[in-house]
């Protein structure tokens, strides 16, 4: 395994991260702990999930990925060898819709997160996707709808930094994050953070993937010279990239078979642009998804590369990615693709 260090923590966690989100829809608990069992034996330190989890989101089953893991920490006593990184999440069926990002959402919703992890601290803590309305979820462009919400209606962010900034002073967060959010409201987070001298974001978990390289645009520049490094999320485009959808392919139990919703990766330019990027790994002789790992685990501004998985054996394939350079060739003809194809699923 690979690690980068985390300068704000003094810790290092893995380039791979195991991502969670399908434990309780796909898996079992038995499953999710199969697979914590499996990670860490393999040097994957770095674990995420969220309060709104399982994905999709379903009010009966919420909080179940937060708590096989709460069961895992109980049963194997290994809390103290997982960066553990968890979500407050802006999902209305939550808390009675007490979601919003001040002092008093930001408390329940930890007291929730510690109880179902069965922990008293996580180590980075996240805002899983804006209050405001802006280009995230599939959302490319900004529109003039998002332009016209007026800030005064939403939390400030000064109130929000300081909520966080309480948690880590209390010892029940050691930092936080961003998720799916934008150059400007990371800059403006790290400008409120340093003019009133709190501590700032360490992380921002957005997607990045061969289908989906926004990232590069304008975010990628910040985490190099503000040292906020990449989670990166959906690095095979919710499987698309192994290429088991080729051809109008939906194999049982598969993600896109049983939830229609997750549609963005399937668009015409995707599959297109997939069928290309299959044929570079086939050429290459190489395994298309671990191909689609390595090049996200390749660029310098991703701290770690969150796979998710429904089988161990599929999850012992893409921890497997992190052993495998791409070769100048390949890495050009993946340019070459994302050049005819550009960012086909934002």
């Amino acid at each position: 395994m690979q690690y980068q260090t985390l300068p704000q923590l003094n810790e290092k966690v893995s380039k791979i991260c195991l991502g969670t989100m399908t434990w309780g829809q796909q898996n079992s608990e038995s499953d999710a702990h199969a697979q914590m069992d499996m990670a860490l034996s393999a040097g994957v330190n770095f674990w995420d999930t969220a309060e709104m989890y399982p994905s999709p989101p379903d009010k009966d089953k919420q909080g179940d990925t937060e708590r096989f893991m709460g069961t895992w920490f109980n049963k194997t006593k290994q809390r103290n060898k997982v960066i553990l990184a968890s979500k407050i999440s802006p999902m209305n069926f939550l808390r009675d819709g007490q979601t919003r990002f001040n002092a008093v959402h930001i408390s329940s919703a930890i007291d929730g997160n510690l109880e179902r992890l069965q922990t008293d601290y996580i180590d980075i803590y996240q805002l899983h996707w804006p209050e405001r309305q802006t280009n995230y979820f599939s959302q490319l462009g900004y529109t003039e709808e998002m332009a016209a919400q007026p800030l005064d209606d939403l939390t400030p962010f000064l109130e929000t930094i300081q909520a966080l900034n309480d948690e880590i002073k209390k010892g029940r967060i050691r930092a936080y994050g961003l998720s799916n959010d934008t150059a400007w409201g990371l800059m403006r987070y790290l400008w409120e953070a340093e003019k009133n001298v709190l501590i700032a974001p360490i992380t921002v978990q957005n997607p990045y993937s061969l289908l989906n390289r926004v990232y590069e645009v304008g975010m990628a520049e910040i985490a190099h010279r503000e040292n906020v490094g990449l989670l990166a999320y959906s690095p095979l485009g919710f499987g698309v990239l192994s290429g088991k959808y080729l051809d109008g392919k939906r194999p049982t139990g598969a993600r896109l078979t049983m939830y229609d919703r997750f549609a963005r990766y399937t668009n015409e330019e995707a599959l297109s642009a997939t069928a290309k990027y299959a044929k570079i790994a086939a050429d290459a002789g190489l395994d298309m998804a671990q191909m689609a790992l390595a090049f996200v685990n390749s660029r310098s501004f991703v701290t770690s590369n969150i796979i998710g998985a429904t089988t161990t054996e599929q999850l012992q394939s893409n921890i497997d990615s992190i052993n495998l350079t791409l070769s100048a060739d390949v890495l050009a003809a993946i340019e070459a693709v994302h050049t005819q194809h550009p960012n086909p699923s934002p």
